[in-house]
């Protein structure tokens, strides 16, 4: 029987349909782009102002500006210790108290080594005062006592406990700026100190002012700054346990990254505050959890990514983030079960933040204020250079980190880089 070639040629035709059809349903099904899911918080955005996240990853790694950065070898002290011979001791004390957090604590510190080594003072080891009335703890609750004293040993006498000797009528209070100076305490302190015997201090912060000291006058007094800030206070063994636990669950969440995740200081209660906006056109201090996720997308972060944030406790306005990067997670989120009852509580939120913060790949303060300062000083000291400040990005613009990185960073001109070589 012959065959006709219209058969042929029809035959052809069916086969060729059914394989294009196959291909068309390949695609589909292995070949489709990952798609965000995105809720009412979110749909108000134009999603079709955003870069793609695989354009924006692949653009950043050709450009040689991936959001990720090697963390490049810590820097090391380079302040001298200046030794306190023992016949230049005085007899009087210095107390105070830290208060408000570990990014003022920091400070605190600091400012009460320097006062009182220039006055030949015994320093008091600080309680700490929380925000409420009645709400305090002992320095050993939070930080390394021992490691304390001994990184001040011969530059200031510390005392453990309180001397029963000190009291109302023989303590002068007195208000000291941050980063007080040597002239400042020769005018306003010393008087007051040789007239009581005794002071206590309490420091005020006119400015957040963390910048590099440009002046080589007051070499002394930068070099127990340095001591004082950046060498005597680490967390007591529980609460850095705590700290690294929840470091390692981070970098286990973060496995399809190569083990990096960002941290973001967004405090929604402090959004809340007036004076988190600029003022008059000024510039803006304070970024929404919306402007962080749209700010970290453009720049080439992805759904893999893990971030953490110090807001404590989840709150719907954080649905903008996690709908861009559902691998967002507050403390209460990653915290081992059995350290919640103690460390799930204010003074100690804070710390926790304060060090998972220097310990990220990336940081992202997405509120500007000494927070962000003093985390930036840390993460300097360890080489974990990759501090990101937030901006609204233009829509149509294309988004290189370096354009994102902190001055501190950029024109090192945190006071970290004199303390550090």
């Amino acid at each position: 029987m012959a065959i006709d070639p219209r058969q042929i040629v029809a035959g052809v035709l069916t086969l060729t349909m059914f394989l294009m059809l196959g291909n068309m349903i390949k695609r589909d099904h292995f070949d489709a782009p990952i798609s965000h899911h995105v809720n009412h918080a979110t749909q108000s955005f134009d999603d079709s102002d955003q870069t793609p996240l695989a354009n924006a990853n692949a653009n950043a790694d050709a450009d040689g500006d991936a959001p990720w950065k090697e963390e490049t070898v810590g820097l090391k002290p380079c302040w001298s210790k200046p030794l306190l011979e023992e016949a230049e001791e005085s007899k009087g004390f210095v107390t105070f108290s830290l208060t408000n957090g570990p990014e003022y604590h920091v400070s605190q510190i600091a400012d009460a080594v320097v006062v009182a080594r220039y006055l030949r003072a015994s320093l008091v080891i600080p309680d700490i005062r929380g925000t409420q009335p009645g709400d305090w703890r002992n320095f050993g609750d939070i930080y390394d006592i021992e490691k304390f004293v001994n990184s001040l040993d011969g530059v200031v006498k510390v005392v453990k406990t309180q001397p029963s000797e000190l009291s109302s009528k023989n303590l002068a209070v007195l208000r000291v700026p941050n980063r007080v100076t040597q002239d400042y305490i020769a005018e306003n302190i010393e008087p007051v100190f040789q007239s009581k015997g005794n002071v206590r201090l309490a420091t005020y912060f006119p400015s957040v002012n963390m910048k590099k000291i440009k002046t080589e006058q007051d070499a002394n007094r930068n070099s127990i700054g340095c001591l004082a800030t950046y060498g005597t206070l680490e967390l007591q063994p529980d609460v850095q346990e705590v700290v690294d636990s929840m470091v390692d669950r981070l970098k286990t969440l973060s496995r399809k990254s190569d083990g990096q995740f960002v941290a973001v200081d967004l405090r929604l209660d402090v959004l809340d505050n007036k004076g988190c906006q600029g003022n008059g056109g000024g510039s803006k201090k304070c970024y929404s959890p919306q402007e962080i996720a749209l700010f970290l997308r453009k720049l080439g972060f992805d759904k893999d990514n893990a971030i953490y944030l110090t807001q404590s406790r989840w709150d719907s306005s954080l649905d903008a983030l996690k709908d861009l990067f559902p691998k967002t997670y507050t403390k209460e989120g990653i915290m081992p079960m059995d350290k919640k009852s103690k460390f799930l509580e204010s003074e100690y939120e804070k710390v926790i933040d304060f060090y998972i913060s220097s310990q990220s790949d990336v940081f992202v303060p997405a509120i500007s204020g000494l927070f962000y300062a003093n985390v930036a000083g840390k993460r300097i000291a360890s080489g974990k250079t990759q501090i990101l400040v937030p901006a609204n990005i233009p829509p149509a613009s294309s988004a290189s980190v370096a354009n994102y990185v902190s001055h501190y960073v950029s024109k090192k001109n945190h006071m970290a880089y004199s303390c550090f070589c």
